[in-house]
């Protein structure tokens, strides 16, 4: 059993993470063959003006963000601690 605290006595031997890669593989093998015609279901979604506007909208979306690649985030925020107005941008740095 294992013998981390708060695990609530549940072993997760065998049973948590990530699958093996020889389960992942078979997972895209059979994927694989379908993958053309899910796009394709996808892209006649996105252009059939009598499906709802918002399964256009999501069917759109996926193929921007699958055919393109998804955009990153960007989080901008303004901090105010005890009184003293500051840009977070002036103290910390983050080298790219």
């Amino acid at each position: 059993m294992d013998k981390r605290k708060n695990n609530g006595g549940h072993s997760t031997a065998g049973k948590a993470g990530r699958k093996s890669l020889s389960d992942e593989i078979k997972g895209f093998n059979l994927a694989a063959p379908h993958v053309e015609d899910a796009f394709r279901v996808i892209a006649e979604i996105t252009i059939d003006e009598t499906k709802r506007p918002s399964d256009r909208i999501a069917a759109a979306k996926i193929i921007i963000e699958y055919g393109c690649g998804k955009p990153k985030e960007r989080v901008e925020s303004d901090i105010n601690v005890t009184g003293l107005e500051f840009n977070i941008k002036d103290i910390v740095t983050f080298d790219k």
